[in-house]
């Protein structure tokens, strides 16, 4: 005997399927009953894990300079360098270029930063400056996987997956790693990636670079055909389809990926919408993090960051493009500070008012630096071996100064910190051990750090 189908069941492979099950001998109620009772039981990868042990933090957010910002112009500071601006460098084709602003120190820790960054300059008693950092690789795209997967000569899980797969998320109805306006281009996908971890671990993409994140839209939240009661008898129905051919196809994780995405598409069609609208902030908040002004599209990033880490979501990453500057760093300079120096200030200083920043672990920083010389005298090359980065909140030591580079800024040389070491650090503040934090793959258990990485645990108070 054919049992009737509910009609929430469109017509097609999903309603035919449905109707084989039930007419070889299942009544409908008692077919939803069994989808019902396995939803229940399934164990979403996402759901929140224990640290390894206490952790500073709670959550991650990375403001990443896609492009590779200049040390020298930023928060590294070279009297010598501009002492000696236009005598020969290193290189017989170039000559030291010293930098056209001028540096101040600022808070009570008296913090060296450039006039470029009046903003930032005013929380740098909030910030932790890394100015000995190194990396293994001077070109964009393999510098940017790198930093994103600690790996640029093969495919790796992004870090935000790591994090993900180490504890969960805090809020189920919405996605445990977000990647606001990611990159496109330079091999963009595998930065946000989850590759051989489970397919659950991935970013979720809102936007892309170079555009304003106000235009960025999340297609397909609403149904006009089914009833919210009837899309999730619907979707219980083909997940109880989808898990038992995951059974017999073992060790294909994109199936599980699948599962939890579509679990996941259903629970924040109501809650992501609320979190993007920035209608119900104050004036004033918009004002602070430089909306509609010149740092718009990075100011909606940042304050959208502080809203999803807010929400419970455990890693955001939000990118500013364009700091690649071979040629015109006297206009070019300006144009990016602008962009990025009031909306990561307001950040700064929004998270600490709401009592957040000292669970938030906030990182700013590219792929890798820039050359103290320059052929054209207007212009920096990449430089991999010195650059510097900065940590806030997390536990981590505001007003803090680590590390130095030569006088002229060519490479690091005091307190040098690998990314595998700021990786493991990351880790660390959030209560993750980054050698015990393992997936098998392959034969091997592989790590964001594979078999390099120390936690500088200097940096913490």
């Amino acid at each position: 005997m054919t049992h009737p189908i509910p009609e929430e069941f469109p017509i097609g492979p999903t309603r035919r399927d449905c109707l084989k099950t039930v007419s070889a001998g299942f009544g409908w109620l008692a077919l939803a009953g069994l989808c019902q009772q396995e939803a229940e039981a399934y164990e979403s990868p996402l759901a929140p894990k224990r640290p390894h042990f206490p952790a500073r933090a709670k959550r991650v957010i990375f403001l990443c300079m896609r492009g590779g910002p200049s040390q020298v112009e930023s928060f590294d500071y070279k009297p010598k360098l501009n002492a000696d601006n236009l005598k020969p460098g290193r290189n017989k084709n170039s000559k030291l270029f010293g930098s056209q602003w001028k540096f101040s120190q600022y808070g009570e820790s008296g913090t060296w930063v450039s006039d470029l960054f009046p903003h930032l300059a005013g929380q740098v008693d909030k910030m932790c400056v890394i100015n000995s950092m190194h990396t293994d690789n001077n070109n964009h795209p393999q510098a940017l996987q790198q930093m994103h997967t600690g790996s640029f000569q093969f495919v790796r899980p992004s870090i935000g997956s790591w994090v993900l797969y180490g504890l969960g998320t805090e809020n189920g109805n919405l996605p445990g790693f977000v990647s606001l306006n990611p990159l496109k281009a330079l091999g963009g996908s595998r930065y946000y990636a989850s590759a051989f971890l489970p397919a659950a671990y991935q970013a979720s993409s809102i936007g892309e670079a170079g555009k304003n994140i106000k235009d960025a839209r999340i297609g397909n939240l609403i149904n006009p055909r089914l009833s919210r009661q009837g899309q999730r008898r619907q979707l219980d129905l083909l997940q109880s389809m989808n898990r038992t051919f995951t059974e017999q196809q073992s060790g294909d994780t994109r199936l599980e990926g699948m599962i939890e995405s579509f679990e996941l598409a259903f629970r924040m069609k109501d809650e992501l919408p609320q979190v993007m609208d920035l209608s119900g902030e104050s004036k004033s908040t918009l004002n602070a993090y430089g909306i509609n002004g010149p740092s718009d599209s990075f100011g909606r990033q940042c304050l959208l960051a502080r809203r999803f880490a807010e929400a419970g979501v455990r890693f955001i990453e939000i990118t500013d493009t364009d700091w690649d500057h071979h040629g015109f760093v006297s206009r070019l300079m300006p144009s990016a500070a602008r962009r990025v120096d009031q909306p990561a200030a307001a950040l700064l200083n929004d998270l600490e008012q709401r009592g957040m920043l000292e669970d938030t672990l906030v990182v700013w920083g590219g792929e890798f630096g820039r050359t103290p010389e320059d052929p054209t005298q207007d212009g920096r090359g990449h430089n991999h071996k010195g650059y510097t980065m900065w940590l806030a909140g997390g536990g981590v030591k505001g007003g803090l100064t680590w590390g130095q580079t030569d006088e002229y800024g060519y490479e690091a040389v005091v307190d040098k910190v690998h990314l595998h070491d700021l990786h493991a650090t990351i880790l660390h503040s959030i209560g993750l051990d980054h050698e015990r934090l393992t997936y098998r793959y392959a034969g091997r258990d592989f790590r964001l750090t594979d078999v390099h990485g120390h936690v500088v645990k200097g940096l913490f108070s």
